[in-house]
């Protein structure tokens, strides 16, 4: 039967055959890669029973069956048992031959995904940059000068629970003003210098637990052979704190009951990396990864937009600001979230 189909061993792209009761006939080396089961395991088992989304599976490969036309998807997910889901781009054509009755091809678009992400992001990211300069602008005259009035009027009170009111508003104005400069300090540029990435990720470690004590454990999975880094260790130290205590956070909020929980730091090489539309031979791929309730869905598109909080009480600068240090690097920071897992994915290029 392999022989019928010989053209297609040589694809990189996974394509399986089957017949009209969708049961697969014949699967290339490609599709075996792809779905993590050789050719015996494939051959004699229904296509839909081998995927989560099954029966939405069968819907379309029935549409397929039924039609005079080939079938298209430009983007499918579908999940293995036990696997996380992963984006594919389907094709499903008709053939003519006795005994088949379905082509399905499927190639895995997580890449182009990746790419329509960053552009999305960096389009955000400059209109909130813009937006924000702006404002800060138009805030800062105006907020001294209500400081200044504040101090004079404070001279002038007599009695000592009114100066209380006075320190308040100096104390507010303080308080803006620090957001404000906090607003305008990622515009500055990097300053270069050789950073070894695990001394960074030891200090934020310490610096966490002392804030969490007792309720957040950080493990350590590190690649000892990662090479120096070449980059502002303020910038990556506070972008690396960010991503942590963002964790920590949630570990202990009322989403997750309090409970705390494990955080992990993971680094890695990324060999052929692309970044950006750009290749890389060598990129460091640095993990945060927690066990706690998950970024909620109305939330995920908005994480890294300025002044966008999923906390209350917080600023919605934290995620922001991460991804402005790091696009100072020259890399990207994504994440995936599901209820007890997140992980937060840091690429910076080497060489």
């Amino acid at each position: 039967m392999a022989a019928s189909f010989a053209g297609l061993e040589l694809l990189a792209t996974a394509v399986v055959v089957l017949d009209r009761a969708f049961v697969v006939r014949y699967a290339n080396p490609a599709a075996e890669d792809l779905l993590g089961t050789g050719a015996r395991g494939l051959v004699g088992q229904p296509l839909p029973g081998l995927f989560d989304e099954g029966a939405e599976l069968e819907a379309m490969l029935a549409e397929a069956s039924a039609a005079h036309w080939d079938w298209r998807a430009r983007q499918v997910h579908l999940a293995r048992p036990g696997r996380p889901p992963q984006a594919l781009s389907c094709v499903v054509a008709r053939i003519d031959l006795p005994g088949f009755s379905l082509l399905v091809e499927l190639r895995p678009i997580e890449e182009r995904l990746r790419l329509e992400r960053e552009a999305r992001w960096l389009d955000r990211r400059e209109a909130a940059r813009e937006l924000l300069r702006n404002l800060a602008h138009e805030i800062r005259n105006p907020l001294g000068g209500l400081r200044g009035s504040a101090q004079l009027l404070e001279r002038e009170l007599e009695r000592p629970e009114l100066r209380e009111y006075t320190r308040v508003i100096i104390s507010e104005a303080d308080r803006l003003q620090a957001l404000l400069d906090r607003l305008l300090v990622p515009q500055r540029t990097a300053r270069l210098a050789p950073v070894n990435i695990h001394e960074v990720l030891e200090r934020v470690r310490a610096l966490v637990l002392a804030e969490f004590p007792g309720s957040v454990a950080i493990e350590r999975d590190y690649d000892p052979s990662l090479p120096e880094l070449t980059g502002d260790r303020e910038q990556l130290l506070q972008a690396v704190l960010n991503l942590v205590r963002n964790a920590a956070q949630a570990l202990v909020s009322e989403a997750n009951a309090r409970r705390g929980g494990t955080i992990v730091l993971r680094t890695r090489v990324a060999r052929q990396a692309t970044i950006f539309r750009r290749l890389y031979r060598l990129a460091l791929e640095l993990q945060v990864v927690d066990d706690g309730p998950g970024i909620p869905e109305e939330m995920r598109e908005r994480v890294f937009t300025p002044l966008v909080s999923g906390r209350e009480g917080g600023t919605g600068l934290g995620l922001s600001l991460v991804q402005t240090y790091v696009q100072n690097h020259g890399g990207t920071v994504e994440f995936a979230s599901r209820p007890g897992r997140t992980v937060f994915t840091v690429l910076l290029p080497l060489a």
